[in-house]
């Protein structure tokens, strides 16, 4: 009986050799002034690493007295994170059937995706700035905030999580007689519900987090008592309400994994 040829093994190292000298090469040119790139300069880093490790010693001695105070914007930045996960999940679902090709054959879909672009593209900072700016300090800004930075998130997994589908089940939906929308009320909404589901619940994690930052340009929440802690050098009553944050975080996302796992 005659052996098998064995098929020789693919040259994968020249491939690896050529992304990894790529690596090294733009590391070098961002690294180096004289090319355009930043400028780190190790020996301060070294030179006042003390300071950080002095904050971080601080940080390690927990100031439970802050507790009384955390309750009020803890509760302001959940109400922000629910309210505008809420909002933006309403707008989100017609917005990706609408960015989507198979839900949206029409030219408007590249409207659609242009404006959500632009809304992707500006930092949610810069949003709670402008928004602080027009409207005044609190938690309306930060709402505000969070809704932009939502829809443009969840619409573009979701509409990408359309594209990317099978669209067999919406050609036999065109092929039975039915118009776009029919066909995507009928079909396309509930193929979308699983992945739509999830980025909410995605989203609504992301806010809780987002919303200790934008506390700090005055878009309410519990970043406000963040920069107040942060400005009296108070880093042990800092760390205290950094870890209540991440309780929260950590809550909000077995409470979504629950849910994922009965959307399945």
């Amino acid at each position: 009986m005659t052996p098998l040829a064995v098929p020789p093994r693919p040259r994968t190292w020249p491939r690896t050799v050529a992304v990894l000298a790529l690596v090294v090469a733009i590391t070098v040119v961002t690294i180096t002034p004289a090319l355009g790139g930043i400028e780190i300069d190790l020996a301060t880093i070294a030179r006042n690493g003390h300071f950080g490790a002095a904050r971080i010693e601080k940080m390690l001695h927990p100031d439970l007295s802050i507790l009384p105070r955390t309750w009020r914007p803890l509760q302001e930045t959940l109400a922000m994170a629910v309210v505008g996960a809420a909002a933006s999940a309403a707008l989100a679902l017609p917005l990706s059937l609408w960015a989507a090709r198979p839900t949206n054959p029409g030219v408007g879909r590249r409207v659609v995706r242009a404006v959500l672009n632009v809304v992707r593209a500006v930092p949610d900072l810069v949003y709670a700035t402008i928004l602080v700016a027009m409207i005044g300090v609190g938690a309306l800004p930060g709402v505000l905030t969070l809704v932009l930075f939502d829809l443009g998130v969840v619409v573009k997994l979701v509409s990408e999580a359309v594209d990317s589908a099978d669209p067999t089940y919406l050609e036999a939906g065109h092929a039975a007689g039915g118009t776009q929308a029919q066909v995507n009320r009928v079909l396309a909404i509930p193929q979308t519900w699983p992945v739509y589901a999830s980025q909410v619940l995605y989203s609504l994690e992301l806010n809780v987090r987002i919303s200790a930052v934008l506390g700090l340009v005055g878009a309410g929440g519990i970043g406000r008592l963040i920069d107040e802690m942060r400005g009296f050098y108070r880093y042990g009553a800092l760390a205290v309400i950094i870890v209540e944050i991440l309780v929260v975080v950590l809550l909000i996302e077995v409470a979504s994994n629950v849910l994922r796992r009965r959307l399945r």
